[in-house]
């Protein structure tokens, strides 16, 4: 068996078979497959797609190519969340400390910028000094004495992951549903997890844009965690639009503080409390909908998240004075208004726009090995839905001498939709899978 052989089969349609699965895992993992060659069945695999069954291997594969986690004697259901990847989607960053404050541990293994969309551990290490960069005893003593850590993927875990995730970042091969599912529950179950809650995006800023793609996405994510023994739940949320009214890594963090302490915008304070709810669902800490939500605010307003968040940051090697100091988090003082040309409503921000504007920017990578500049960014000053007027600020380009301005400009400016049409609000929140 050579990798050429595996290429050749996959190349020409034909389903491959376990063992020629685990070699071709085994590659990524100990780098005994060169970079082009996994390239190069990654793209067949994007073409000519998987069956259940190899989907299913794949990700089991991948799941034990390093190491598997377990939380005995945690004291409480270890559940996780996920999201496919959205525009200013920052949700994770308050769901973890806030479902810890409601009796919830949260090994989050998360990811960094992956095409358009930002990644979690690219926001992090925007607070001065924060570590994702843990070893695992680290991790399990922050996670058993806080109830939440949020580290990258170590060398120990889903090793293959790491490999093929940056590969597929530059390899155009990022939407392929096989590769996403195996992506995301190798890490999930190899953190230990027995239930997780998925994010399913959908939309022009999503990586699958139709709710159909979406919806195939969730069941094909749900049913492969189900199969390997975690309770698992996804909903399916709207992308067409930014989430929040902040994008770029500290930009983001800044509105997580808001949120952390209620008071961040309408979208992101309904999604981060409805995942933390169905965290607890999923957990058995409640047993309904209504319930859930009562615990996730109650816990919001009396401020227990925001000190979970603080002591996270302290404990990861971060600055904990950011909620009082928020000039600790660099944001580039130059700027640039994108105003309205007409009068109108504010129909759309287009979500893919703006995610690539703040690449040019340097928010998110082009290349694996680009550096992120966390200062850089776009403020929303207004949402869809808004009555505007000609001349009005609509977005802030937050921008480091000039850097990528000109590209971002115009797809700012492409981004912003005004009609005298009546405004047609897409629900946040349109599907739940089970």
């Amino acid at each position: 068996m050579t990798p050429l052989e595996i290429l050749r089969k996959k190349r020409d349609g034909k389903p491959l078979n376990e063992k020629e699965i685990a070699f071709f895992v085994e590659g990524a993992a100990k780098g005994t497959w060169p970079d082009y060659q996994l390239s190069a069945l990654l793209m067949a695999i994007y073409f000519e797609g998987m069956t259940a069954t190899e989907a299913a291997t794949l990700t089991r594969m991948m799941t034990h190519s390093g190491r598997v986690l377990k939380w005995d004697g945690l004291g409480g259901p270890a559940v996780d969340k996920h999201s496919t990847g959205g525009i200013g989607d920052k949700t994770s960053i308050v769901l973890a400390p806030l479902a810890a404050a409601c009796g919830i541990f949260v090994p989050m293994i998360s990811g960094r910028g992956l095409g358009h969309t930002g990644g979690t551990l690219d926001k992090l290490e925007s607070i001065p000094g924060f570590q994702t960069r843990l070893s695992l005893n680290d991790f399990d003593r922050i996670l058993r004495s806080l109830g939440c850590c949020m580290i990258g993927q170590t060398a120990e875990i889903a090793p293959a992951d790491k490999t093929l995730y940056s590969l597929r970042d530059v390899t155009a091969t990022v939407e392929s549903i096989p590769l996403i599912t195996a992506s995301i529950l190798s890490k999930k179950i190899a953190e230990g997890i027995t239930g997780l809650v998925l994010d399913v995006k959908t939309g022009c800023g999503a990586f699958m844009p139709t709710i159909e793609k979406s919806r195939e996405l969730a069941k094909t994510l749900v049913a492969t965690a189900q199969a390997a023994g975690v309770d698992c739940q996804a909903a399916i949320t709207n992308m067409d639009s930014p989430l929040g009214t902040h994008i770029g890594n500290s930009l983001e963090v800044l509105e997580c503080l808001d949120i952390l302490e209620d008071k961040g915008p309408t979208d992101t304070m309904e999604l981060t409390l409805y995942l933390t709810a169905k965290m607890l669902l999923v957990g058995k800490v409640s047993s309904s909908m209504d319930a859930a939500l009562r615990l996730a605010r109650q816990n919001l307003t009396n401020g227990r998240a925001m000190e979970i968040f603080l002591k996270m940051v302290e404990a990861q090697g971060g600055n904990p004075h950011i909620a009082e100091n928020r000039s600790l988090l660099e944001v580039s003082p130059e700027y640039e208004p994108v105003k309205a040309t007409m009068h109108g409503t504010l129909q759309k921000v287009d979500a893919l726009k703006l995610g690539y504007a703040a690449c040019h920017l340097g928010a998110g990578r082009n290349r694996s090995e680009d550096a992120i500049d966390h200062g850089v960014g776009i403020l929303m000053r207004r949402k869809p839905g808004a009555l505007v007027q000609a001349g009005e600020t609509i977005l802030e380009i937050r921008h480091r001498q000039n850097h990528g301005l000109a590209q971002a400009r115009t797809l700012c400016e492409q981004a912003i939709q005004i009609s005298e049409a009546p405004f047609q609000e897409i629900r946040l929140i349109q599907e739940e899978i089970s």
